[in-house]
């Protein structure tokens, strides 16, 4: 029995792996980027593999593991700019003064009001992306949007949003 080569195996499973990434990350680039890794991980280790039968289920075990690998770095990385950077700013920063508390938390009203003028299609990307703290990927997925339209989206809103904010400054 002829045993596989590697390439005849991406030949055979790596359109359906790749979907399968895109499917998962919802973002082109990123499902690219995961797509080489995956291979990058399969062709190592590829000479270990003795049951051909199971190419495919192996490649998409190395597929779901690579993504898991990319959210929990993902997540890692805005656990340190929530908690860390904020500590640090927190200890070194002198505290507040009480006017300035009340001076901040109505300018904050005042923009929030600026923001409420918006239309829907650009007070959504905005409300998630500065109160929810949510990245863009993030408000594409929760909008069932293209990045590109999110993006899109975000700039109209900042420059629909900048003539109103210069008279809070």
């Amino acid at each position: 029995m002829k045993k596989n080569t590697f390439e005849d195996v991406v030949n055979e499973y790596g359109t359906a792996i790749y979907k399968y990434i895109l499917s998962l990350v919802k973002h082109k680039e990123l499902a690219e980027d995961l797509y080489q890794e995956v291979l990058l991980s399969a062709y190592l280790a590829y000479p270990s593999i003795k049951e051909q039968c199971k190419y495919k289920s192996w490649l998409f075990t190395i597929a779901v593991n690579k993504c898991r690998d990319y959210w929990r770095k993902e997540n890692k990385s805005k656990q340190f700019w929530k908690e860390e950077v904020y500590t640090y700013s927190a200890t070194c920063e002198p505290t507040s003064i009480p006017e300035d508390e009340v001076l901040h938390k109505f300018s904050a009203e005042q923009m929030a009001e600026k923001v409420r003028t918006l239309p829907e299609i650009y007070r959504y990307p905005i409300y998630l992306y500065y109160y929810q703290d949510l990245s863009l990927l993030e408000i594409a997925k929760k909008s069932n949007l293209p990045m590109s339209t999110v993006k899109t989206r975000m700039k109209r809103a900042k420059e629909r949003l900048r003539p109103k904010m210069l008279s809070l400054a």
